[in-house]
Order: C-alpha cells, then structure tokens, then sequence
C-alpha cells in the first residue's frame, strides 16, 4: 500500500493570528454607563492602522461633590500592549468605583485603559507600527496613539497623571515619581498599601535608576507625561508591578496603590485650602 503525502499549497492564505478582543474586554464597563448618572464613556477620536479603524477609550467618573471644581486626574494603562494587568487594574478601578463612590470624591477621574489598540490586541510591548509609543511623548511624533494622547494632556489640564505598568526585571511593586513635589507624599502611602499584596522592589537601582525604597526618580525620555511647558506642574506617577506573581495580586496591588492616592491627594488639597 502506497504511503500518501499531503503538500502545503504555498499560496494558500494563512490564518490571521489570534487577537484579544478590546470590545469584549470593554463591555462591562460599557454595561455600567449605560445605567450609571457619574459614569460615561467619552467619544475620542479614532484612527486607522493598516486600513483598520480604532479608537483610543476613554472612560469619565465624576465622584460625589468635594468642594469646589473636582480634581481631575488621569489613569493610563496599556501603553505597553503586552502588561495586561494595568488594564485589569484601571476597569477593576472604575467598576469598584461604581460601587463605592466615596473613593473618589471631590475627583473627575479620566481613565485610559488601553492606551496602544493594536499592541493590546496582538499581546505585543510596541503597536503594530513596531513603536514603543512609551517613548515618543513630546518628540514631533507622528503615533496616532501618541498625538491623540498628547492632545487630550494639553486640553484637559490634568492636576495629576497616573501610568499603570508591569516590570519584566522587578523583584517587587516600585514607583517612579515626576512633578510637582508633594508626589513624594503620595507614592510612599500608596507602596505601603500595594505591600498588602506584593513585596516591595528594594534594589538600589532598578530599570538602570537609582532607586531608594522602592521609589525612583528618573525615567526615560518619551514617557507619557504632562506637556513640557505646563505650569503649574501635575504630579506624575508611574506604578510598577513585577512580572512573576500570579495577575490578581498585581492588579490588586495597583488597585489599592490607586485608591491610596486619590485618598492622600484629597488629605493633601484640603489642608492647602485651610492654610
């Protein structure tokens, strides 16, 4: 009995990779503002990649009035396709945010959960221009993802920019602070409350930064930050999960560190004003 051989046709069309679904992932939330009087999903401007069109979601909660205008403060996460948990972390933030509107009183919360479409979707550090958007801030850059951010962070005038990120070389949660200098008020309260969920990175250099407790001060160039030439200056926080701990301890971790700011920038602004 002859043996039968099957030839690939070389022609044939392969099959499109697989792609996380953002619409699927997003639906929950879009569920919630559906019903919700301090929670809606702003329209933002859309853009094309390789003929297909995206959007960069931009999710608003106003919290329960605090004083006088509310605080607004902005949550970015997945800038680096390939760090789910951040992700996680700013829906978790906003649904527990639904439940319990304390936490941000006083605060218009603008959260950006998936700030790179493409590099979400096919689970990659750079978006499918082969760019790490996370160093384009601020340099002419002609990222889509990049200029729609940047536009959003000179209109709004944001008093805080917060950035959610996981660390493929951290031995533990860090942050790395920018701006105005109550930020160091604001990151240590927020370490010791991620520590109830993962230990803390004490290196004396992390990322190739000098890093005490777990707090650095320098970045790279590029990061998403304020405008260059705003004043005054928001605070800036970047929020840093290791890699190897299971995912509901890091988005845990990041969505204790959230809440811990938000309490201390309140502490913080309503002391100012008794001044």
């Amino acid at each position: 009995m002859g043996t039968s051989v099957l030839l690939s046709n070389p022609l044939a069309k392969k099959p499109a990779p697989s792609r996380r679904s953002i619409a699927d992932l997003l639906a929950p939330l879009d569920a919630l503002t559906a019903s919700s009087p301090s929670f809606v999903r702003q329209t933002s401007n859309n853009f094309e990649i390789d003929g297909e069109r995206y959007e960069l979601p931009r999710y608003l909660f106003l919290g329960p009035k605090g004083g006088d205008a509310p605080i607004r403060i902005a949550i970015f996460a997945g800038i680096h396709g390939d760090e789910p948990e951040g992700v996680h972390a700013a829906i978790q933030f906003l649904k527990l945010l639904e439940t319990r509107p304390e936490l941000a009183a006083g605060y218009a919360l603008s959260v950006y959960p998936i700030c790179n479409p493409t590099g979400f979707e096919d689970d990659t550090r750079h978006s499918r221009r082969g760019k790490d958007l996370n160093r384009e801030f601020w340099k002419n850059s002609a990222e889509p993802e990049v200029r729609l951010l940047q536009a959003d962070l000179t209109s709004r005038s944001f008093h805080g920019l917060i950035s959610l990120h996981t660390d493929d070389t951290a031995s533990g949660f860090y942050g790395i602070v920018r701006g105005a200098t109550l930020t160091k008020h604001l990151i240590e309260p927020a370490l010791q409350a991620a520590e109830e969920f993962l230990p803390r990175d004490q290196r004396a250099v992390i990322d190739g930064f000098k890093a005490r407790e777990g707090v650095v001060r320098e970045c790279y160039e590029g990061v998403l930050s304020a405008p260059p030439k705003v004043r005054p200056r928001p605070f800036e926080i970047i929020l840093e999960t290791p890699k190897l701990p299971p995912s509901f301890l890091k988005e845990a971790a990041l969505v204790r560190a959230l809440a811990s700011i938000l309490s201390e920038y309140r502490k913080f602004i309503s002391y100012a004003q008794n001044l």
